[in-house]
């Protein structure tokens, strides 16, 4: 038996050496090269869609709720996903770091008038700058 596990480690140890580094997604058509996020649907396919669905209506399961952005009324107010994407909330991290200004208002914008929402004031980089927190939050 241990003959088996050994073997079995050295030949997993060889196939190290025969497989390539995972490749990140990227925004671009070109491989090893990543763009900006600019609009506000590539922010959410990147950013977004992964916990809160392609569809926007969120999901629940493995003892975790992601929100549905679908007919959300809570989206009526711009400062609302400003708000939660700059400083995170419940289980959502915060993303202040990671977006810049314009990024938050491009995706912000595009959740308010996709998934059924008709929201169509739209949110300026200004607008989000001037929410933007002095310090970063702070892991608890």
């Amino acid at each position: 038996m241990r003959k088996i596990l050994f073997l079995s480690f050295i030949a997993s140890l060889s196939l190290l050496g025969t497989t390539h580094p995972a490749q990140a997604d990227s925004a671009s058509a070109v491989v090893g090269e990543v763009q900006p996020l600019t609009t506000g649907e590539d922010v959410y396919r990147h950013v977004c869609q992964g916990c809160h669905m392609p569809d926007g209506k969120g999901a629940t399961g493995a003892g975790a709720q992601f929100p549905a952005f679908a007919g959300n009324a809570k989206l009526k107010s711009s400062a609302y996903p400003v708000y939660v994407i700059m400083n995170g909330y419940g289980g959502m991290p915060w993303f202040s770091g990671m977006l810049k200004d314009d990024q938050i208002a491009n995706v912000v914008n595009y959740i308010r008038t996709h998934f059924d929402n008709h929201y169509t004031d739209a949110i300026t980089p200004a607008d989000v700058a001037a929410q933007r927190p002095a310090t970063p939050p702070q892991e608890q």
